[in-house]
């Protein structure tokens, strides 16, 4: 009977064992799909409706060309030249923007965070409702920051004077209520100094919003995009010859899918606020403020 019992729970926790062991590795294999969690709307930012009419193009030019034996060694320095270079001299000038937007933007969070310091830390007994009061007032300039740069720009002149209006509140905040609690002189010129640093980050990255890739160069670009794929057709045609049957098309699509792709990388990283690629920047308002609130 004691044998019996002892290989019950031996069993028992052989179970159990092979039963952690599953949940073990169903828990790292859900945590290693993460990041491909939306996989395909991340593949669809770069293959879109464009990359598949470009490509119908591209095949059907083929197609005819192989048909009528109408054949080109064209060079493929022409693609590179007018095409691969333009854009990816913008995809280069787009990323840099984003990175100089990013430390703007980062500059802007540091301030509100030390603004919001001096009000709790700087005074000997600060008031509660004014520590909510700062809170509040950066909590509105967040938003309209993120409304702001998150929006078309033809509703920049309306958003611009809301930002302006919370730049106001800060610094009336800072005469009257730092200055009624006691704050030196001193130390309010200095937040007045940080003040106008935030206003002049600010000011950079509106720049960034509002200027982008030259228009004539995107035009440039675009328009070779379109027409290259089906020029190149008597050269698809002559390289088909050294082909399997049914390989005579893959050309034509590999070319297309590249072209259209890097084109659509580059439109993504143009505007980093609109909330549409992947590499857009986060105003992450809630988080912010809510930060400040733990810290208290």
């Amino acid at each position: 009977m004691a044998i019996f019992t002892f290989g019950n729970g031996r069993a028992a926790d052989l179970h159990k064992v092979r039963t952690l062991r599953i949940r073990f590795l169903f828990n790292k294999f859900r945590i290693e799909l993460q990041p491909m969690k939306h996989p395909v709307k991340k593949v669809l930012l770069i293959l879109n409706i464009q990359t598949l009419v470009v490509a119908a193009l591209a095949v059907t030019s083929t197609a005819l060309c192989i048909h009528y034996k109408f054949e080109a060694e064209f060079p493929l320095t022409l693609i590179a030249m007018s095409i691969v270079f333009p854009v990816v001299f913008s995809i280069g000038g787009a990323y840099k923007r984003r990175e100089a937007a990013l430390r703007e933007y980062a500059a802007i969070k540091g301030y509100l965070r030390a603004i919001y310091f001096v009000s709790r830390d700087w005074l000997e007994n600060p008031k509660p409702e004014n520590v909510d009061k700062m809170r509040q007032i950066i909590h509105s300039f967040f938003s309209n920051l993120r409304y702001t740069f998150t929006n078309p720009q033809v509703e920049l002149v309306k958003n611009e004077v809301k930002i302006y209006n919370d730049f106001s509140k800060f610094s009336l905040y800072i005469k009257h209520d730092l200055r009624k609690e006691g704050l030196p002189s001193g130390e309010c010129s200095r937040i007045n100094q940080y003040l106008q640093k935030m206003m002049i980050s600010f000011e950079s990255i509106k720049h960034i919003y509002q200027y982008r890739t030259p228009r004539t160069l995107k035009a440039f670009s675009s328009l070779f995009i379109f027409v290259l794929p089906i020029i190149y057709g008597p050269y698809f045609a002559f390289v088909a010859e050294q082909m399997s049957w049914g390989l005579e098309y893959v050309t034509p699509v590999l070319l297309t899918m590249i072209l259209v792709s890097l084109k659509n990388i580059q439109e993504h990283l143009e505007n980093p606020f609109d909330q549409i690629g992947e590499d857009d920047i986060k105003f992450n308002v809630d988080k912010f403020v809510g930060t400040l609130k733990n810290n208290s």
